[in-house]
């Protein structure tokens, strides 16, 4: 149960004298800034989300690259042992 193109259009005849197109171009623009709003924020989460994976995958690297410099050591230090 669909409504007719009639039907539309009265409601929005009815809607206009309501609230005046003025009324209803700022609801439209208030809506049309809500949405970018929300869009933002949506995109900047996102990029957060990016960003800590990024530290976290440079701070595996730098604790991989530490324990290899300690394996390296001991190993120098064993070579000087057996010496």
């Amino acid at each position: 149960m669909g409504f007719s193109i009639w039907q539309i259009l009265i409601i929005l005849v009815i809607v206009i004298l309501l609230f005046g197109t003025k009324k209803l171009r700022n609801m439209g623009g208030d809506l049309g800034a809500a949405i970018k709003g929300f869009k933002k924020g949506m995109d900047d989460d996102d990029k957060q989300k990016e960003n800590e994976k990024e530290k976290q995958a440079d701070q595996k690297l730098t604790q991989d690259e530490q324990k290899g410099e300690t394996i390296e050591g001991e190993a120098e230090h064993e070579k000087e042992k057996t010496k």
